[in-house]
């Protein structure tokens, strides 16, 4: 139990870096001598230092000489390669720490044990999956980038509680409450890159950007086979970088890129492939219907989180339908219900408290 509560610390402190740490996971870490802690950190952005190193940095000058005997906690396995920072478990080597507790594994190729092995090999004892279900579900997308080779897919919508997507003519119908879209703002700042169709951007015009939500802007990506959207559109005013899916030509103008790619069966491994190799872990599918039902037919998603509003709209397209789903949690903001769904294969959600 004292493992696992300090563990937990580790990745509360964790989740404070959540949509600043991609492509690298989250991390946090705790230092505790004799039942107190004398040192935490996290990994707080991508590039900055480590949670293992912030944790021992953040150490007072009067308990430093109490690092060797100490016991450091931390989420994930400490990395054994020189990145944008030197390798983690050399330097719990150097204090000369004799104890280490991880939640869980790294299988990003350069870690993938590597790091267990440096600490084992200079005799420290190494204690490992202390909450390692919770830890899975923290760390999801960056889990699936290195276990499945592509990113964590979230689908995303709005229905009437009739079950429509929106008005049979495809003009644009708020059915979200203002809560719902203030949310789904903050989800933008936490994902590596959002998704339209060609008919979502035509119809909707939608910006793709987190107003309402202080936070980095995801990588906007929109289908457009044959280049016909008008240039008028928010998708195509080169604010903020963004990808056109197109079967025509291969360029990049400031902050518009344009991928060629073919639109047939492989278009959506296609483009996750493409997504891997330019090292986006997760990815936001917003609309239209017929893509988000292209997505579920092919079983291409990991999760996905629905509201339903009342609405006055009495007919129109009908809202996709989720195969093989796992419903997580459930939640009412005013008059909108949302129920976030976990693919079942997917293997990183385990109870429910977890998933909220």
């Amino acid at each position: 139990m004292q493992h696992e509560t300090y563990i937990r610390r580790c990745l509360d402190l964790a989740e404070k870096g959540s949509g600043n740490t991609a492509p690298n996971p989250m991390v946090g870490a705790v230092l505790v001598f004799d039942n107190r802690i004398i040192g935490e950190g996290y990994h707080a952005q991508y590039g900055a230092c480590h949670a293992e190193v912030a944790c021992i940095e953040n150490v007072s000058s009067w308990d430093r000489q109490l690092i060797p005997n100490s016991t450091l906690y931390v989420s994930l396995e400490p990395c054994a390669h020189h990145g944008k920072t030197p390798p983690c478990a050399n330097r719990i080597v150097q204090e000369g720490i004799k104890n280490v507790v991880v939640c869980q594994a790294d299988p990003f190729a350069k870690v993938n044990g590597r790091g267990f092995e440096i600490l084992r090999s200079n005799g420290i004892t190494v204690t490992e999956n202390i909450l390692a279900e919770e830890g899975r579900w923290q760390n999801r997308r960056f889990l699936c980038f290195h276990e499945k080779k592509r990113p964590y897919i979230i689908l995303k919508w709005a229905e009437t509680t009739q079950g429509f997507f929106a008005p049979q003519d495809r003009s644009r119908w708020q059915i979200s409450n203002k809560q719902a879209q203030q949310l789904t703002h903050k989800w933008r700042t936490e994902e590596s890159a959002i998704l339209v169709g060609t008919r979502t951007a035509l119809h909707d015009n939608p910006q793709l950007n987190a107003r309402y939500w202080k936070g980095k802007q995801p990588l906007r990506i929109v289908l457009d086979r044959a280049l016909a959207l008008p240039e008028t559109l928010h998708l195509l005013d080169g604010s903020i970088p963004t990808w056109i899916i197109n079967e025509r030509k291969e360029n990049c103008l400031d902050k518009t890129q344009y991928i060629q790619l073919p639109f047939n069966e492989n278009l959506l491994p296609a483009l996750l492939s493409r997504l891997y190799q330019q090292n986006i872990l997760s990815l936001i599918v917003e609309g239209g219907a017929q893509l988000i039902e292209a997505f579920i037919d092919a079983s291409l998603w990991d999760e996905a989180r629905i509201f339903r509003a009342p609405s006055e709209l009495q007919e129109g397209i009908a809202a996709p339908t989720l195969q093989h789903s796992h419903e997580m949690a459930h939640h009412q903001l005013g008059n909108n219900s949302l129920r976030i769904y976990a693919h079942l294969q997917n293997n990183y959600f385990s109870t429910p408290q977890d998933k909220e």
